[in-house]
């Protein structure tokens, strides 16, 4: 499909993914509350707008990539927003992880305009963002997938259309509940381990190839050892999308358990000032509780 492509939130998960559109060739034009990262996109050749509004008004499909549901809103339904730009036919992908049932909210306040929307939150972190090998979840009518399926392809290496709008932000929650429940089993595991007396290169190394491993285990011990906890992505948004998940399963009566539990280790670390940090410095909690380091100092 050509046109203009507009793109709104250049964090650290759109910034890469909107650079990743640029280098396949598609006129892009940006919008972020930040001015950095959107001066990085327009030395590449992007267009920089005011506003959503402004952006949806100079293009055919409009990208949210915003961190939450309110962000979200505002950005598409606001007064400023993309509504108050788009003309119908305009095309609004909301790539980030909101409320499911807000996101059908505001498809149908779009849909009252002739404007289309897809949910279509992705999966994979800044690294594989940054490759270009995300996967792209999405939700919404199969044409208007369709339509899009040239921006998911320059932006991941595969893309799923598993249901009616909302069912893409369903299917990531389900998602990023197990790596996050997964995330705080891994913690306790690499500090009963060391508290132990094991050493912590060989628990990774044990556990990578028996029936312990997981992705989680894969992209969070690494950096444990390393002591990397630079955010790939932070504490902050593993608490926001927990707090997604209890409550949309909540809305399904839905009992979440682990969900519900996991979720107070991520609150202890955001008090401890690691709200920044990347999700694996959840370990510290653990630390300081069974008095041992993973990785001394």
């Amino acid at each position: 499909m050509a046109g203009k492509v507009g793109f709104i939130g250049l964090g650290a998960m759109g910034k890469p993914m909107a650079l990743n559109l640029v280098k396949a060739g598609f006129p892009l034009v940006v919008h972020d509350i930040d001015p950095a990262p959107t001066r990085a996109l327009t030395a590449q050749g992007a267009e920089m707008a005011a506003s959503a509004q402004a952006v949806a008004g100079t293009s055919e499909r409009t990208i949210v990539m915003v961190e939450t549901t309110e962000q979200a809103e505002t950005v598409m339904i606001g007064a400023h927003g993309i509504i108050r730009g788009a003309r119908a036919g305009h095309v609004v992908l909301c790539m980030s992880t909101i409320d499911p049932f807000a996101a059908r909210t505001f498809a149908d306040r779009l849909a009252g305009l002739g404007i289309a929307m897809l949910d279509a939150p992705v999966s994979g972190g800044t690294a594989r963002a940054e490759a270009g090998d995300l996967s792209v979840i999405v939700g919404g009518a199969a044409d208007v997938f369709a339509r899009c399926k040239d921006l998911f392809d320059a932006m991941g290496s595969r893309s799923f259309h598993v249901g009616p709008l909302g069912s893409g932000l369903a299917m990531k929650l389900v998602n990023n509940m197990l790596v996050q429940v997964n995330t705080v089993a891994v913690a306790e595991a690499m500090v009963l381990g060391v508290k132990a007396g094991l050493d912590p290169q060989t628990i990774y190394e044990v556990v990578r190839v028996s029936t312990g491993a997981s992705a989680a285990w894969e992209l969070r011990v690494p950096r444990i050892l390393k002591g990397d906890y630079a955010p790939g992505g932070t504490v902050d948004i593993s608490y926001k999308d927990q707090e997604l998940e209890t409550a949309f399963a909540k809305r399904l009566g839905v009992p979440l358990l682990l969900a519900n539990l996991t979720q107070q280790i991520y609150q202890m670390a955001r008090a401890q000032g690691l709200n920044k940090h990347d999700g694996s410095a959840i370990v510290k909690i653990f630390e300081q509780m069974a008095g041992v380091t993973v990785k001394p100092d």
